[in-house]
């Protein structure tokens, strides 16, 4: 498995190669530039163009690129012009907030998602099924932005029991438990309607799978033999049908630590899925490209965590 795993992540060298000049010239035909912004009628437009010049804006594209890969292997991103720092350490500080929010949403997501898709699964058509099926109609039916606006006026606004933005309270001193009272409190609404919206296929899928693999030859084989109900369920039944939820998993994992563009954006809290918009919005091209990037390595990271996380649930199944 670990030749698998090591041939899979030179293939990915390529792709990013590909990827990595596609995002940047397409980042340069965006209209505009980081400079547009401060064009005023007063401004001097020598003052803009010198700014122009001393940035490299003026340079052929594939000389900026070749010039941006050059500081990327030396673990330089470029200077971000809308914040005035390192990329890399915007980034940085950004990642850590995603990387809090998405393991709560992933926590969340799994553990309301499984036992209602078992539970829909095992007790097919009973009540309990049907109403495990209209919760999954609702959230598949209510679009995600209308979900978490009204979860941020409820929740937020008209109870008060959640901060309404941010990552921390503003009066918290870092390194308290206060501080860290704060983080909890201000992480927990966006991850579990996070969390929520993303339970309704998981369930589906698992329904599916349990009350598929109720009826194979297998499990009637079990049976005759005389394995006990919840053997014959947990080993045989359950596990197979975790194997299409498995599937998706590794990139449900990656896709959450890129960042939720819609959970930051609404709830303002200052992850990179909200990084990557307002640097769209300021044409703040080094950022743009090295989240671009990085989105794109979780994506392909994503794929071979799926194929790892189905061989471990099903050990027939080998990485190729």
């Amino acid at each position: 498995m670990w030749k698998t795993i090591l041939r899979r992540f030179l293939v990915m060298i390529p792709q990013l190669i590909l990827l990595s000049v596609m995002v940047f010239v397409l980042a340069k035909m965006m209209p505009g530039d980081p400079f547009t912004g401060l064009i005023t009628p007063q401004t001097d437009p020598a003052h803009i163009a010198q700014l122009r010049a001393q940035a490299g804006l003026n340079d052929p594209w594939w000389t900026q690129y070749f010039r941006w890969v050059a500081n990327l292997f030396q673990g330089d991103m470029g200077q971000s012009y809308a914040f005035k720092r390192p990329v890399t350490g915007l980034i940085g500080d950004r990642a850590v907030n995603t990387f809090w929010l998405s393991l709560v949403t992933l926590i969340v997501a799994y553990t309301v998602a499984i036992p209602l898709g078992v539970i829909a699964g095992r007790f097919e058509d009973s009540m309990r099924d049907k109403v495990i099926q209209v919760y999954t109609f609702v959230l598949l039916a209510v679009p995600s932005f209308v979900f978490l606006l009204f979860a941020l006026l409820l929740f937020g606004y008209v109870l008060e029991w959640f901060p309404t933005s941010g990552y921390v309270s503003l009066e918290a001193d870092p390194g308290t438990f206060g501080y860290f009272l704060s983080r909890i409190q201000h992480i927990l609404l966006p991850a579990i309607t996070a969390g929520l919206l993303s339970t309704s296929g998981t369930i589906q899928y698992l329904r599916a799978g349990v009350i598929d693999n109720t009826n194979e030859d297998f499990v009637r084989t079990a049976r005759s033999k005389g394995v006990p109900e919840r053997v014959v369920f947990s080993k045989h039944i359950l596990r197979n049908s975790l194997l299409p939820i498995a599937a998706f998993m590794g990139n449900s994992i990656t896709g959450l630590l890129g960042g939720s563009i819609f959970v930051e954006t609404i709830f303002s809290y200052q992850g990179m899925g909200q990084l990557f918009i307002s640097s769209i919005g300021t044409r703040d091209y080094s950022v743009i490209t090295a989240l671009t990037l990085l989105f794109g390595f979780l994506t392909l990271l994503g794929n071979l965590l799926s194929d790892i996380i189905m061989s471990i649930v099903d050990p027939r199944i080998r990485v190729e």
